[in-house]
Order: C-alpha cells, then sequence, then structure tokens
C-alpha cells in the first residue's frame, strides 16, 4: 500500500515565483485538526554527472509568526530600497516575466498571444 506522502497536511493554494535558477514556492497547507501553515520553498536546479537533481530549501511559517514575518521582510526589503540603494529604480523588475511572455508570443502566428495549439508532425 502507497503510504500518503502528505502526511495528513493537505495542500491549500499555491503560488510559484521564477527568479532566475530559483523558483519560490508559497504554499498554504492544513493539518489534521484543520489548522493552516505556510510553507516557502526555495528550488534551485543542480546539474550533476548523470543528470540533474534539485536541491530545495524550506521554510515553514505558523500563523502566529505572520505578522512578525512579513514586518520584519518589509522593514528589511525598505531598507536596502531607501538606504542601501536609494537611486535604483527597482519598477523596472517588476513585469519582467510580463516582457518574457510577450517575447515569446512574437515569435508565434499572432502576436500577442501564446501559441497554445497542439501540433502534430
Amino acid at each position: 500500500m502507497e503510504e500518503n506522502k502528505t502526511n495528513g497536511r493537505d495542500e491549500i493554494y499555491s503560488e510559484k515565483v521564477k527568479a532566475g535558477k530559483r523558483t519560490y514556492f508559497f504554499d498554504v497547507k492544513s493539518t489534521r485538526s484543520n489548522d493552516y501553515y505556510l510553507t516557502i520553498t526555495e528550488s534551485k536546479k543542480r546539474f550533476k554527472e548523470d543528470g540533474f537533481t534539485y536541491e530545495k530549501h524550506k521554510i515553514f511559517l505558523y500563523k502566529e509568526d505572520f505578522n512578525k514575518f512579513v514586518e520584519a521582510l518589509t522593514n528589511t526589503v525598505d531598507h536596502v530600497k531607501k538606504e542601501l540603494m536609494p537611486n535604483v529604480d527597482f519598477s523596472q523588475f517588476d513585469h519582467v516575466q510580463e516582457r518574457e511572455e510577450v517575447a515569446t508570443a512574437a515569435d508565434t502566428d499572432k502576436p500577442g498571444e501564446l501559441d497554445t495549439e497542439l501540433k502534430w508532425e
């Protein structure tokens, strides 16, 4: 019999952020007692002699720490933006993925749209 890999922790919601060679996953999960927590996973693809593997680092964040975590993250990012790098226009990084999708769509028959039609050759 196959063991349940989630151990009673059902995934409720998920967001994925691609960031260069890394991907971040923000997942809301539930416990057996219907409580919720957040996992933040950093995944990096590592190449080996016989192929590749994914190196993962995971943080578990519980509801009683949400506000403290968000406040610390916001304060830290604001410090970098305002104190350490005040001359950087961070808005230039806001739509990188959208620009990549538009560039990909430009290679299709209909500019502005992604080619999702299956083609059999």
